[in-house]
């Protein structure tokens, strides 16, 4: 039952269009989700939603995921109706490509679209062999008829409008696969834990928050709104599979050493002891092209140990993959550090 309940906050959080800037979705159903747990969470000016387990002004346990996403933002109506686009995140377009995708307008009003090349025909030339995966080669077409800048404005789209990939979520003999896992299979491993805090009465050995972040994908999630009294702050992201690193989609990532430099090596270490102790499947890790919400909160003066762990993720940022065994080792070894003394 502990893995559907994972993965079924997972399913929820993934089919919310969350990318980075345009999160309200995904707001309202986590703090939907905690006060039926009987929680009360509440949101900093920027929009985080920080939630106490357990509240005190000293000692305190501070554990992170993010919930925005990458994402597109229309930059601008081309000639004939079309739109031009602009990153949201790190990531390169082509892991979009052909991919179905939603246009918010500022109105409220959404329409269904296709990120593609400008001319994807293979029949018509060979630009879609050729063209490089990039924002003057690739567009949106809108799923309306629209033959000009005039006709595509009239329907309320503008540029600056947020633009949402389909997340196409799966789950296939206990994989996960979907858009966003980065870092939506952690936020909902965060929730399926408060769950069971609450309904099998764990004890809490000190004070204790979650805080799930808007814009970590942009480098500033949690950058400012923590509660007092945090001494140490484990920031749950996606664990890196790649060729010479020791992470694969079964196993839970300890990071060692992300783009921002080492974490805390005591505090790393200390999740290392309890996963051997409670034989856990992980890895210890070095990420050499990421940064975590700890890196943004060390990076703005807070005064904490910090460590970083993960399920491992295949394909990060593109259509992205895990395993049921890497969401279970990870809710397992929060909840053992959560409980000791």
């Amino acid at each position: 039952m502990q893995t559907e309940t994972i993965v079924k906050y997972i399913e929820e959080l993934c089919k919310r269009p969350s990318p980075t800037g345009f999160t309200k979705k995904c707001e309202e159903y986590l703090i939907d989700e905690f006060e039926k747990l009987g929680y009360i969470p509440y949101q900093t000016k920027k929009g985080n939603v920080v939630v106490p387990i357990v509240e005190g002004e000293e000692n305190g346990l501070l554990l992170s995921a993010h919930i925005d996403t990458l994402g597109l933002m229309v930059r601008s109506i081309k000639e004939n109706g079309r739109l031009r686009v602009t990153n949201l995140g790190g990531f390169p377009l082509a892991y979009a490509e052909q991919e179905n995708v939603v246009i918010h307008t500022r109105s409220g009003k959404e329409y269904r679209g296709t990120f593609r090349l400008n001319e994807p025909s293979v029949h018509g030339s060979d630009f879609p062999k050729n063209a490089q995966r990039n924002d003057e080669n690739m567009e949106i077409v809108i799923d309306c008829i629209t033959n000009s800048k005039e006709e595509t404005e009239k329907l309320g789209i503008s540029s600056g409008d947020f633009v949402s990939l389909d997340p196409r979520f799966s789950l296939s003999n206990g994989f996960i696969k979907s858009r966003h896992l980065d870092d939506k299979a952690s936020a909902g491993v965060l929730i399926a834990l408060a769950k069971e805090i609450k309904e099998e009465n764990i004890k809490i050995a000190r004070p204790l928050y979650m805080m799930f972040t808007v814009y970590e994908e942009v480098g500033h999630g949690a950058a400012s709104g923590e509660p007092k009294g945090i001494v140490d702050m484990i920031a749950v992201d996606m664990g890196v599979v790649y060729d010479d690193l020791a992470t694969d989609e079964t196993k839970v990532s300890i990071c060692a050493k992300d783009s921002s430099g080492p974490y805390n090596y005591d505090l790393t270490n200390e999740l290392i002891d309890l996963a051997k102790k409670e034989e856990i499947d992980y890895c210890l890790d070095i990420y050499p092209f990421y940064g975590s919400d700890a890196s943004a909160a060390m990076a703005s003066d807070h005064d904490y140990r910090h460590a970083l762990l993960g399920a491992g993720i295949a394909a990060s940022h593109g259509y992205e993959r895990t395993h049921e065994k890497a969401i279970d080792g990870l809710f397992n070894l929060l909840k053992s550090f959560i409980s000791k003394k």
